[in-house]
Parts: C-alpha cells; structure tokens; sequence
C-alpha cells in the first residue's frame, strides 16, 4: 500500500517493498557486467548433491573498486551508512573545509524552489537540502524527505523536528519510487547517486515522477581538473580514512567513500546517461575545480 502523497503524519516512516521488473534476457547496464554459468543440466543430473549449480545470471556490480554481487553491494552501502550517520555532519564539515554548504546553497539557487511546489528529496539523509526546500515551498507546498537507509533517515527527521517541520519522510529505493507518473515539480539526490547499484534505472524513476516542465538536479562527488588529481588522490586515499578512524572510529567507510567517487561516472558520461533517461536541456556546473559537479535536466 502507498501512501497518499501529501499524507504528512507527524513524524513517521514509511517503508515500501516493491518489486523490480527483470530484466530482458541479455540485458547491460552500464557499471554492471554479467557473467552466465553454462548449462549444467547434465552435470546436476550426475551429482544431484551439486543441484545448486544452475544454469542463472550472476550480475556482479562496483562497491567502491571491489566487485560484489548486486544484492550484496546494497547491504552493504547499508552498512557504511549506518555506521556513519550519527557523524555525518561532522565529517562533513571536516572533509570538505564546509565546501558542501557552499556546493547545496548552489543547488538550492537552481532548483528556484516556490511556494506550492512538490518536491522530492532522494537519499536526502539528514536533510539539509529538505530543510531549505520545505522552506521554500511553503506550507502549501509538498516537500518528501527520502532515503534507503533508515539510520540516516532518523538523523534527518529529527534534526528538522528540532526545527519546527514535521515532514512526510519516507524509507523508499530510488530505483524503485512508490509515486505517481508527473507528481513532482522537483527532484534532488545529492551525493547519494553513486551509491545506487542500477544508475540508469534510478534517473528513469527520477524523470518518471516529475510533472512536463520539472526539474531534476543532481549533485554529486566528479572528475576534478587534471592539476588537482594527484593532491586530490592523496587527500582521498590518506586523509579521508584518517579523519575518519579518529572522528568515527571507522576508516574502511571513508576508503569507500574514497573509492566510489572514483568509480562514479565523470560530468560527461552522467549528461549523456540523464539524456537517455529521457531528460531534456542537460547541463552540469563543477564546483570547486570538479571536485564536485551539479547536473540539472528538464522533462519536456
């Protein structure tokens, strides 16, 4: 059952359980390669106690530069995640000098949020953007707090509760959002897309529920310019997981972290992935010499 979108119970979260479509037989997509087993008919039939060996697809995906089964990488994302989100802020703050309010603040002056707009929030985590949105719109408006992780989520809603909004927040997976065709004005993910197993399949999502004339903004980690590579590779690999072994107690998250930006795809190649998604008029703003990178697309 979903829940009627404007339904705003104080202060709860919903969860969701839905189903995706499989695939057509042979099916790519991009981040992804698979691998068939031969047909081992015969083989099972000689030693039924090796009936575990079948003829199935296993689809193997990134998490950070290992590669995992797909069902496992989103547990564990999962597990970074729950780790980390009573630190999040912090680490925030400390990993990028307070470059990521300046980076939101961006996003927030693009998506020209006004009153009565419908806004969807994916992997919106402690709410920072939410919070602005919601602001925004009014309370006329519609603002949904969204994200897959249910620890982060709880951050995220009480920290907006201590600032007097009681927001719809909702346990939902991107790839598979439980909303109506042409309900939103706006959709945002900041940093949340790299850590989606089925990229392309979450940008469809994203274009599906936005209304003709919506706007979908995405900000993420990017390819910084060439002269910063190396300082960058060294902040990543050596100062991350540091920072994040003596504020969190967890360096291994912070190495993922490290890891996924470097396995997400660059500005160019995630333009043409929200064009196949079907969205129109394209860009993308790098911010801070790429470190990070703000696409904006419009569904005609």
């Amino acid at each position: 059952m979903r829940p009627r979108p404007g339904d705003r119970s104080a202060g709860h979260a919903w969860r969701f359980s839905c189903s995706r479509p499989s695939a057509p037989a042979g099916a790519r997509s991009p981040g992804r390669t698979a691998t068939v087993l031969p047909d081992t008919r015969l083989y099972n039939e000689r030693h039924p106690h090796f009936s575990c060996i079948s003829r199935i697809a296993m689809t193997q995906t990134h998490f950070g530069f290992q590669q995992v089964p797909e069902e496992q990488k989103v547990k564990k994302v999962a597990e970074v995640f729950h780790s980390v989100a009573a630190k999040y802020d912090v680490m925030n703050d400390l990993m990028s000098a307070g470059l990521h309010r300046l980076w939101k603040a961006f996003t927030i002056s693009q998506a020209a949020i006004r009153p009565g707009f419908k806004v969807l929030d994916i992997a919106a985590g402690t709410g920072d953007l939410t919070k602005a949105f919601a602001k925004r719109a009014g309370p006329s408006g519609e603002v949904w707090h969204t994200d897959i992780n249910e620890s982060m989520l709880r951050v995220g809603r009480d920290r907006m509760i201590n600032h007097g909004l009681v927001l719809p927040t909702l346990i939902c997976d991107a790839e598979k959002l439980p909303f109506p065709d042409n309900y939103f004005d706006r959709v945002s993910v900041a940093f949340g897309l790299r850590n989606m197993t089925h990229k392309d399949q979450a940008l469809a999502e994203m274009r599906r529920v936005l209304k003709p004339g919506g706007k979908l903004l995405v900000l993420e980690f990017s390819k910084v310019a060439a002269p910063l590579q190396k300082p960058y590779d060294i902040y990543s690999f050596k100062v991350l997981p540091w920072l994040g072994q003596k504020i969190a107690n967890d360096a291994e998250s912070y190495r993922y972290l490290a890891e996924s930006i470097r396995m997400h795809p660059d500005q160019e190649t995630l333009k043409g992935m929200m064009q196949d998604a079907g969205l129109d008029r394209v860009d993308y703003f790098n911010l801070t010499g790429g470190v990070a990178a703000l696409h904006v697309g419009v569904k005609l």
